[in-house]
């Protein structure tokens, strides 16, 4: 595998790591939708293989930007705890679905939700100032969040944070968390992959691009949580809401052409 590794074909997947993972550290989601999309509309990469090498990738850069999310603290540790546990399960669920049943035909509803969420939060940033409170709906979002993001190839962020904007969480809090407890889901994530696919499903033509991703993703990691905590909250809101319905727009034009 090792004797494919082509250096000048890394680099465009490591810029490609540091921008997504820049955006995923600071709004708290989109470096599995970006890397998932690349890898399978691009690369020609098969969905579940895909899904499993932007998780393992994700084990390194959300470890490191957790690390940096709690050092600035950014973090809500109960609410990371009732988002990680039903995560942790729904994951799990998903990466089966994933390598057992085609999900392309949920994916277009799924992202059309995402999009219009990014629509009401970009309406809601501009014409009322946010008014912060504790979220109530929360370990069904973190089930259902984990489920979509194994098997949709990313999702956890776009789903749970906007959720949880939604119902009026602080938008620097809320995406310190969702990031953090990213950790804990896609360790579970990439686990059961390999139980499911094994080792044969990572070909030698995905090593540049999983590498790529990854070198980029870790020096990208710590520079995230420094955005996250300097940018005002409106502000936060309404770059949430631009790349949540852009990111979705795109996947859901994707899924239908």
């Amino acid at each position: 595998m090792f004797e494919s590794l082509d250096l000048a074909a890394l680099l465009p997947f490591i810029g490609i790591g540091v921008a997504a993972q820049l955006v995923d550290g600071a709004l708290g989601m989109a470096f599995g939708v970006i890397s998932s999309t690349l890898l399978v509309s691009v690369m020609g990469v098969p969905p579940a293989t895909a899904s499993a090498g932007v998780h393992l990738v994700e084990c390194f850069t959300t470890g490191i930007s957790g690390i940096s999310h709690a050092l600035h603290r950014n973090v809500n540790w109960r609410l990371f705890l009732r988002l990680a546990m039903p995560g942790v399960i729904g994951g799990i669920l998903g990466a089966y679905v994933l390598t057992s049943l085609d999900a392309a035909v949920t994916r277009p509803f799924v992202m059309g939700y995402l999009a219009l969420i990014g629509v009401y939060l970009l309406i809601r940033a501009i014409r009322f100032p946010p008014k912060h409170r504790q979220p109530k709906i929360v370990e069904p979002l973190g089930l259902a969040g984990g489920f979509l993001d194994a098997a949709g190839g990313g999702g956890w962020g776009p789903v749970v944070t906007s959720n949880l904007l939604v119902q009026g969480a602080p938008p620097r809090e809320t995406i310190g968390t969702v990031n953090t407890s990213e950790f804990v889901l896609t360790m579970s994530i990439s686990a059961a992959f390999l139980i499911q696919i094994g080792t044969e499903g990572f070909s030698a033509g995905f090593l540049n691009p999983v590498l790529g991703l990854l070198i980029g993703g870790i020096i990208a990691a710590p520079f995230g949580a420094f955005f996250a905590r300097r940018v005002p909250a409106r502000a936060l809101l309404i770059i949430v809401g631009a790349v949540l319905t852009l990111t979705s727009a795109f996947s859901l034009w994707k899924a239908l052409t």
